[in-house]
């Protein structure tokens, strides 16, 4: 965990205290930013500083394009369709927002925020006019990612859209800002403004495709590693 325990140091020495020699670093974050991926990188980087050897480290930046990652989100929503025997007029995709000033400072986030949507979208097979990209999570006097995930389920409420469905592509886990945010404050908010229906598509979570497509990003990762023990002759 960055922000809680187990910590990535701790973690890190005790794979080096077990004698692992190599270690892929592969972040819960599919989409690089320097405020989440980056950050993730520093920790083991401060881990580095204090410690007087390292096992060799490869690091992954980002798989929001990753084809089985896509599969994956595409399956979830399918599923979703399939369980309740019938499409919202309108799919939202909400991502976790960051201020515009890191993008202007280079930050790739917010592209590939909205490539994985519009990959998400080709695979579904979605008009534009079906689908939405908004961000949430904003806090602070500066200007974040727009458009916001509230104002926008609640336009979309007050311009007649009366069932929506809503999902999180940028957390690959259910967590209070899906859980409550989303699935709390947001549905409210939007059955306020007028609408009728409101459905959240859970994350990812321990899907078996997830599972699956979360193998195979880190086997192409740790190609030329090998990865079991040779047998002794």
């Amino acid at each position: 965990m960055r922000y809680g325990q187990p910590a990535v140091g701790a973690q890190l020495q005790g794979l080096l205290d077990a004698e692992v020699q190599r270690v892929l670093v592969l972040p819960l974050y599919p989409q690089y930013s320097a405020a989440t991926t980056a950050s993730l990188f520093d920790g083991v980087a401060d881990w580095v500083r204090r410690s007087r050897r390292y096992p060799e480290l490869r690091f992954v930046n980002d798989y929001h394009d990753h084809p089985d990652y896509i599969a994956a989100l595409a399956g979830s929503v399918r599923a979703h369709w399939e369980g309740k025997g019938q499409r919202a007029q309108h799919l939202v995709m909400s991502f976790h927002g960051i201020p515009e000033r890191n993008v202007r400072l280079g930050d790739p986030y917010a592209d590939q925020c909205r490539n994985t949507a519009r990959l998400l979208a080709q695979a579904l097979q979605l008009q534009s006019e079906q689908h939405t990209v908004t961000f949430q999570s904003r806090f602070g006097p500066a200007q974040w990612l727009q458009p916001y995930t509230e104002p926008t389920l609640q336009a979309l409420a007050k311009a007649g859209t009366r069932s929506v469905e809503v999902m999180c592509p940028g957390f690959v886990s259910d967590c209070l800002e899906t859980l409550e945010e989303i699935n709390m404050e947001v549905r409210h908010a939007f059955l306020q403004a007028g609408g009728q229906a409101f459905h959240y598509i859970p994350c990812l979570n321990d899907s078996p495709a997830w599972i699956a497509a979360l193998g195979r990003i880190a086997e192409q990762h740790l190609a030329g590693w090998k990865t079991v023990p040779t047998r002794s002759i």
